[in-house]
């Protein structure tokens, strides 16, 4: 029997993460598209909440509770090689967060703006790479 700790099984709830929160992105932009920017900043405020809750969440699993479990990745190129573009897209997008927050909160608009179209762009890659790219099953 699998661990819910499992490699494959972190990567499902990843996936389900990140379909999740970018439906709270989305409902965002509506927000914003709809003149509701307090709205807006307050639906971001949750997305960056449960996004860092995740993300910690995450690397608590695989630093401390199972380190072996992407062992199946790395043992297969093709798999690393889909994990190293996804991380192209994450890890910069996460570094934005806090900034995108920021700038947000402190109402630095053009800024914020100019860091939106960045964090966009990381985010679909993100969201693409991390979906549909990286598998949730550990075997062929």
């Amino acid at each position: 029997m699998q661990s819910v700790l499992s490699g494959p099984h972190v990567i499902l709830g990843l996936k389900v993460a990140v379909i999740a929160v970018t439906g709270l992105l989305l409902a965002a932009l509506v927000a914003l598209a709809f003149g509701k920017i307090r709205l807006h900043g307050r639906i971001n405020l949750v997305f960056f909440i449960l996004t860092v809750t995740a993300l910690l969440a995450f690397e608590v699993v695989i630093r401390l509770l199972n380190p072996t479990a992407f062992a199946y990745i790395d043992a297969e190129p093709g798999l690393r090689r889909a994990l190293n573009i996804h991380l192209c897209f994450s890890v910069p997008s996460a570094l934005l967060m806090p900034l995108m927050l920021y700038t947000g909160l402190t109402r630095r608009r053009t800024l914020h703006l100019a860091l939106a179209i960045v964090f966009g762009v990381l985010w679909v890659g993100t969201f693409v790479t991390g979906v549909f790219f990286l598998p949730h099953t550990a075997g062929p």
